[in-house]
């Protein structure tokens, strides 16, 4: 009876010690990330962003928890986006874009290029009859003499504007490519991966499109994550900057960059080309320049 009575006692111990453990256990609330569809139409500008937005979270998840990642149910505009993130309700918490002064005064910026830097090296999407045209093309000087086609309020407008390189505004990303092609302006700055990118999926659907085969544009031009100014806003950007900052130093960032950036960056033969450097006006003293780590260069391959 002694026994019975003991183990009786020892069994509730044990459940209340389980019970107490599982009280104690921390419970995580998922955390919930919506980011913009930027298009109906073909657009896969953003699918390297959003593959490292998730390796960053995976790699917070023993200390930050389980996460959701989802993309908008409705194509967003940038003015769209900017509308939405700028509202507590809005759609979307989360969204990344070339950085720019005002963005970083209204939203909270992951102080990190996602792209390593890569979108600061353009290539120019021309009309083909026009290569001879810009084989000419030497200096400044000579761009000046050409009208750059940009979307509304993109953040290297600036960088054209202080050039003296004429820019014509357009009111969507597709529309862009029509407006090239019914001579609106002479060409399209493109990142080195969006040119060969957007060239081979519209080829068919805009034959007189061409890659410019001799030049190759640079500025700074970091692209960053960036999300609300409030409370969760910050929570994120710090857990979104740990898990980058941890990508950075296992050389997992850099293994997600060359897996979808290598073969373009090859087959861009930017080494080979003729430079022309711009200066971005409107970067900010926090954008990290002096973290060499953070920035990969096309022309040595490092």
């Amino acid at each position: 009876m002694k026994r019975d009575m003991g183990d009786g006692l020892r069994r509730a111990w044990s459940m209340l010690l389980l019970a107490a453990c599982v009280v104690a256990a921390p419970a995580w609330a998922a955390t919930h990330l919506t980011y913009p569809l930027t298009s109906d139409g073909i657009d896969s500008r953003y699918d390297y962003d959003w593959a490292v937005l998730r390796a960053a979270l995976e790699k917070t998840a023993p200390r930050h928890g389980v996460f959701e990642q989802h993309q908008s149910k409705v194509a967003m505009s940038p003015a769209r986006v900017v509308q939405e993130m700028s509202s507590p309700s809005g759609r979307i918490n989360i969204f990344v874009r070339a950085t720019s002064p005002e963005l970083e005064h209204e939203f909270l910026p992951v102080r990190l290029p996602v792209d390593r830097g890569l979108l600061g090296y353009r290539l120019l999407l021309i009309r083909g009859a026009d290569q001879q045209r810009f084989a000419g093309i030497k200096s400044v000087a000579d761009l000046r003499r050409l009208r750059a086609g940009l979307g509304q309020g993109w953040a290297d407008i600036p960088v054209f504007e202080k050039a003296g390189v004429p820019v014509v505004e357009g009111s969507s990303y597709d529309g862009l490519f029509a407006m090239l092609e019914a001579d609106r302006f002479d060409f399209y700055s493109r990142s080195a991966d969006e040119a060969l990118r957007e060239f081979q999926e519209r080829s068919a659907s805009h034959p007189q499109m061409a890659v410019e085969q001799t030049l190759l544009l640079h500025y700074p031009l970091p692209r960053y994550f960036f999300l609300r100014r409030d409370a969760e806003g910050r929570l994120l950007a710090k857990r979104i900057e740990t898990g980058m900052e941890m990508m950075i130093k296992d050389g997992t960032l850099n293994t997600l960059f060359q897996r979808y950036k290598a073969d373009l960056i090859k087959n861009t033969a930017m080494h080979k080309r003729r430079v022309i450097n711009l200066a971005n006006p409107k970067l900010t003293p926090q954008t990290p320049l002096a973290r060499s780590e953070l920035w990969f260069n096309p022309l040595t391959g490092k």
